[in-house]
């Protein structure tokens, strides 16, 4: 019988089964979340999933809906009493007759992805591009035969010397009906941006109206946050986050291109998904918030330039080969109608201006937020992603880069790997001595050696390694001893431990032996050393055109910095060596960043002068990348010292293995170099 391969997302898991395999059961046994509360009966249609199709390149799928079971009887009776959404399968019923790329909605999921990217609660001073300004317009005359939107701008013009406004074309038709039922007296929403813009009227409402709000996004590959704000206060009413649902299509960047070029209608399905998703936190936003969301007249936007491009519904295929190009790189100025989302008729996006053609806006406002050209010392700024997008420098000079780490540290390409979610492990401990493991799952307050973890882990379940996780399990690995300098997993450790398994020529750790079967195999390491050095790399040739050997202090930008332990990150050489207490977690820094462009104009002028000033260095061209690439591959370097990091941990003694298998676990010594 014919074996298939399908691919869940967003979860990234895959494997083969063999024709009339049901859906849920396939990812059962893969360990996906899929619920079911009626025992596959079809009737509580929690089980929904839907086939995304299309060629996916990097999977060597070719995913249609040929390729899954006719609708059934059960899923008929199921969509003529309790309807089925368009597109949705009950995976239940349908079964597997082909190659499939496999969608579980984020609305079926109960222990969904934990997107975890709150405000960080920073007081900006206002100055809004959106002003609301009260006037008392004079009633029409018969001898002054003026237009009643003219007496308006007369009025603008007196009280708050506003000279040559434009109008928005929507509000032409429903100013005299708002003029009267504010009996003459308005409030004008003004919208301006730079000094020598002229002010537009973007929203009229009758009577006084002394709020108004804006949203500030960071579209992230993975996930995307929003912040509901105060235009007037300042104040931040809500946060929400959500994931990114271009996903199903590529779970890294180069994938998502990959699946433009290869399929004719890729970019506008990604531009819509992504569309829709701000939609729906704008919904969100704005309930939890309590407010209408025809009252939010202001955007920002900021994101890295593949989502950037096809959020504004541009093709991102030149960003997938050098020379990388943009389309547009500075700041844009939009209607937010134009590019589909839905607030009031008036309401305006700004979208910052992207750094290089792999270093986009959520960069800048990063960048903008932490401020290294402010400073003297020399900072360094890393938010890890699919793509980590570097900036190092001062006041003096700054440069910045970006480093294909691929999904690695996300879970994907690790054999246990996931999103971080309820069941999802992301602290690991590991006994220099006994090599036996303890660490913390999502959702589970307790350690796993504490008294009522087993009881409370049974709810969650324990499913798979998140990526903080995967940094603090390889380089506890490497402080244990189990893995060499060079990242080969010692098999003769095998003697000193049941939990070095051999498998075939290479060896893994058995982390947790349950229902979930979770180990740290060789290849997961070299997934690891190969997005590390990649990161490394890219930091040390921004050092090298600075000519300096050491940074100062080191911000660790976006959710997965938020979540790893810097001293952990500095073991396994993913950053360099520097003082523990100037290295800091800087949290959703570019959803700061772009609030404070949200709710100063000043920071939006303060960013678009600083981008213009940042060095570009483009890795890929650099001849020297190679070589710290090379040498980065060693835990925590080959060549590199860490001082500061071997005053507060003892890093064990250099080790150098065979490459796997080829001796079979023996081991050479060779002394501290």
């Amino acid at each position: 019988m014919t074996d298939h391969l399908v691919l869940f997302m967003p979860s990234g898991k895959r494997g083969r089964f063999a024709s009339g395999t049901p859906v849920i059961e396939a990812a059962r046994e893969l360990g996906v979340y899929v619920e079911s509360v009626c025992g596959g009966r079809a009737t509580c249609g929690r089980c929904q999933v839907s086939v995304q199709e299309g060629q996916f390149a990097k999977h060597g799928i070719t995913s249609s809906n040929d390729h899954i079971s006719p609708i059934g009887p059960k899923e008929e009776r199921y969509d003529r009493v309790r309807g089925l959404p368009e597109g949705r399968r009950l995976s239940c019923s349908a079964t597997i007759e082909g190659d499939l790329v496999i969608d579980i909605p984020q609305d079926t999921v109960v222990n969904a992805q934990v997107v975890r990217k709150e405000s960080d609660g920073r007081v900006i001073a206002r100055d809004p591009a959106i002003h609301m300004c009260y006037v008392e317009v004079e009633e029409p005359d018969m001898e002054k035969p003026l237009g009643d939107l003219d007496r308006l701008l007369v009025a603008l013009e007196k009280d708050w010397k506003l000279s040559r406004i434009e109008v928005d074309f929507h509000l032409l038709p429903r100013v005299q009906q708002i003029l009267r039922k504010g009996e003459w007296k308005v409030t004008a929403a003004i919208h301006k941006d730079e000094a020598d813009d002229r002010p537009r009227l973007v929203a009229l409402y009758p009577g006084l109206k002394n709020e108004a709000y804006g949203i500030a996004c960071d579209i992230g590959s993975t996930t995307i946050a929003m912040h509901l704000s105060s235009l007037l206060s300042g104040r931040t009413l809500a946060s929400s986050g959500t994931s990114n649902p271009q996903i199903r299509f590529g779970e890294d960047l180069m994938s998502r291109v990959s699946y433009v070029m290869m399929n004719p209608d890729g970019r506008e399905a990604m531009t819509n998904a992504v569309r829709e998703a701000i939609n729906g936190l704008v919904d969100k936003v704005a309930a939890e918030g309590g407010i209408d969301r025809k009252d939010i007249l202001d955007a920002v936007f900021v994101g890295n330039p593949v989502m950037h491009h096809l959020f504004l519904g541009i093709d991102p295929t030149e960003l997938g080969g050098a020379p990388f190009a943009l389309a547009a790189s500075g700041a844009q100025h939009l209607k937010a109608e134009e590019i589909g989302i839905r607030l009031n008729k008036g309401a305006r996006v700004y979208m910052l201006p992207c750094i290089a053609g792999h270093v986009g806006a959520d960069a800048a406002a990063a960048t903008l937020t932490e401020g290294p050209h402010r400073q003297e010392e020399q900072m360094l700024l890393v938010d890890i992603g699919t793509n980590a997008e570097i900036v190092l420098g001062n006041s003096a000079r700054t440069v910045a880069a970006s480093s294909p780490t691929g999904p690695a540290f996300e879970g994907a390409e690790i054999s246990s790997g996931q999103r971080a979610a309820p069941g999802a492990i992301e602290r690991v401990r590991i006994d220099r001595d006994t090599l036996e493991p303890r660490f913390r799952v999502i959702g589970v307050e307790q350690w796993s050696d504490e008294p009522g973890f087993a009881e409370a882990a049974e709810k969650t379940g324990i499913t798979g390694i998140c990526g903080s996780a995967i940094i603090e399990v390889v380089a506890e690995m490497f402080l244990a001893g189990i893995i060499s300098e060079d990242g080969v997993v010692d098999g003769a450790m095998a003697a000193r431990s049941p939990r070095i398994l051999e498998n075939g020529r290479t060896f893994s750790y058995l982390l947790h032996d349950g229902a979930q079967k979770i180990t740290v195999t060789q290849n997961d390491v070299r997934a690891i050393q190969l997005a590390k050095a990649a990161l490394y790399a890219g930091v040390k040739l921004l050092m090298d055109k600075l000519g300096i050997d050491h940074v100062d202090r080191i911000g660790l930008a976006g959710a997965f910095g938020t979540f790893i332990d810097p001293k952990y990150a500095m073991v396994l050489g993913l950053i360099p060596d520097c003082d523990l207490d100037k290295v800091k977690a800087v949290g959703n820094a570019a959803g700061t960043g772009a609030r404070m462009c949200l709710l100063n104009r000043g920071y939006r002028r303060e960013i678009e002068e600083t981008v213009r000033k940042i060095e570009k260095i483009e890795t890929a061209l650099e001849p020297k990348f190679q070589e710290h690439f090379v040498y980065a591959m060693a835990m925590p370097n080959k060549v590199d010292n860490f001082p500061n990091l071997e005053k507060v941990i003892a890093l064990p003694e250099r080790k150098t293995l065979t490459d796997a298998g080829g001796e079979g676990g023996r081991r050479r010594r060779r002394s501290r170099e």
